[in-house]
């Protein structure tokens, strides 16, 4: 009789291994799929948010310069940030007035075209204004750091022989 008790025990044993083997590979197998489904099913990111004021254009432009040149664009923004804010604000009206034609009643075409000729002025003045900055400061710099102000964005040029 101990031969077949000890067969049933091992029959028993091999149940009880095949059950936990049954129910990891369950468990793992589940967790594998919910995995991939919350890969699969997930929001895509928002892309960041580029600051497009001009502050941040001006540190980014000098964030490729030579420190030395840096510094020079860095404090040419600097001294003329109250002509670029008007012209910036100006631009920014004449928009406003655009859009304030637009919902007029009655809707007046010759209106909107004058106050289109008004933002596309503004915004010359506006890009004017930043280029003067810019202009300003490359005469101060070296010729390494205006080497690299004319390979602005970078990475986005081939490169040309000189």
């Amino acid at each position: 009789m101990s031969i077949a008790s000890s067969m049933m025990a091992e029959e028993r044993t091999s149940r009880w291994l095949l059950l936990g083997s049954l129910a990891l590979n369950l468990f793992l197998v589940s967790a594998a799929g919910a995995l991939a489904a919350r890969h699969y099913f997930a929001a895509p990111a928002a892309p960041p948010t580029i600051d497009r004021s001009i502050g941040a254009r001006i540190e980014r432009l000098a964030a490729t310069l030579p420190p030395a040149d840096a510094e020079v664009l860095r404090a040419g923004d600097r001294a003329d940030v109250a002509t670029v804010e008007a012209s910036r604000d100006a631009y920014r009206k004449a928009q406003d007035d655009v859009r304030a034609t637009l919902r007029e009643e009655p809707f007046r075409p010759d209106a909107m075209r004058a106050a289109m000729v008004k933002t596309r002025a503004a915004r010359q003045g506006f890009d004017e204004a930043v280029q003067d900055v810019i202009a300003t400061a490359a005469g101060k710099m070296s010729a390494a750091g205006r080497n690299k102000l004319a390979d602005w964005p970078p990475g986005q040029r081939a490169e040309t022989p000189r």
